[in-house]
């Protein structure tokens, strides 16, 4: 569905001093500077497939994206999506993808959403009969009911994506870009639009999901692509991704004795409320869960204790690092 290969974009700025004098300076003779927001980068997605696309702010995240979805050219390598190059054959290939960005609105303030459905129509011209069925499921399946039919600008803010995500899926697009979808949304309408991504993607879109926001990559995405300084750092499922530290534990304890930890490898101070309130990680490839728990009791008299697997935030920021 999308293969991805030797992906490479360089933009060119110019410096300009701080200074008035180095300002004026930059008039005549300026300085150029290279810089390169992807390093050849390559991938394959296959159809049917959810994945997250993560980065910090600056990874060359948003550059791939928009090199994918036609907006901007790269300066060298191959991008093919469903037989198309997104800035060659843009015209027919828009035609088969669908987007929704967190903080941009395909809709119209001031009128119904309904309305601005009925424009998408024309403008992907499907056919009467399936949009009235497409509509209608949709809207049920998102709990959206009346609220079509009022403007725009009387929706919530889950109101509005809801819509939003309507918009982008009435022609039936075979690839969906989502950047930052529930972005300021509440638990419930964060649940309600998760739920509607999975059911769409058991029918077959592929979706590239960017977020900061992991519990979406959580809930959502099978596959992980994490690129950092313009280069992919990891590429593999979410379930190798939480093994990404081997054998780890989050552990949090609270004592009645001051604690006292062992001393031994493979133990990591993670937090420390007091001198009775603790957080570790412990590598269980070097020390065994049950050894780490008899000694800690000996010394300080476990009065609570929750043990975790590292979350997925965790495992992300070190990934950020590399």
């Amino acid at each position: 569905m999308i293969h991805v290969s030797e992906l490479k974009k360089t933009f060119t700025t110019y410096e300009r001093g701080g200074t008035f004098r180095e300002a004026l300076i930059s008039l005549f003779v300026r300085k150029k500077k290279t810089v390169n927001a992807v390093k050849g980068i390559s991938f394959d997605i296959e159809e049917g497939e959810l994945v997250g696309f993560l980065g910090p702010n600056g990874a060359g995240k948003s550059t791939t994206i928009k090199i994918l979805t036609g907006i901007m050219h790269p300066t060298s390598g191959e991008v093919d999506i469903m037989g198309y190059t997104p800035w060659k054959n843009r015209r027919k290939y828009v035609e088969n993808i669908g987007a929704v960005f967190g903080q941009k609105s395909q809709l119209l303030w001031d009128i119904p959403p309904l309305d601005a459905f009925n424009l998408n129509q024309s403008i992907y011209r499907i056919p009467s009969n399936e949009f009235k069925k497409t509509v209608s499921e949709m809207v049920e399946m998102l709990a959206l009911k009346d609220l079509v039919k009022k403007p725009t600008r009387q929706l919530s803010l889950g109101e509005r994506m809801k819509c939003e995500f309507i918009m982008a899926m009435l022609h039936k697009p075979r690839v969906v870009f989502l950047d930052e979808p529930t972005i300021g949304l509440d638990v419930i309408a964060k649940e309600k639009i998760r739920e509607f991504i999975l059911e769409q993607n058991k029918k077959g879109t592929t979706f590239i999901l960017t977020t900061h926001d992991l519990e979406d990559v959580e809930h959502l995405a099978k596959r992980v692509i994490v690129i950092n300084h313009g280069e992919i750092v990891y590429d593999d499922s979410m379930d190798k991704l939480r093994n990404y530290f081997g054998e780890k534990k989050t552990i949090h304890l609270t004592t009645r004795k001051k604690i006292m930890l062992p001393k031994h490898e493979g133990i990591a101070v993670r937090s420390q409320l007091s001198d009775y309130d603790i957080e570790v990680v412990i590598d269980l490839s070097q020390i065994k869960l049950n050894e780490f728990i008899k000694k800690v009791n000996e010394e300080s008299v476990i009065s609570d204790m929750s043990i975790e697997g590292l979350e997925l935030e965790y495992i992300i920021k070190d990934l950020y690092q590399v």
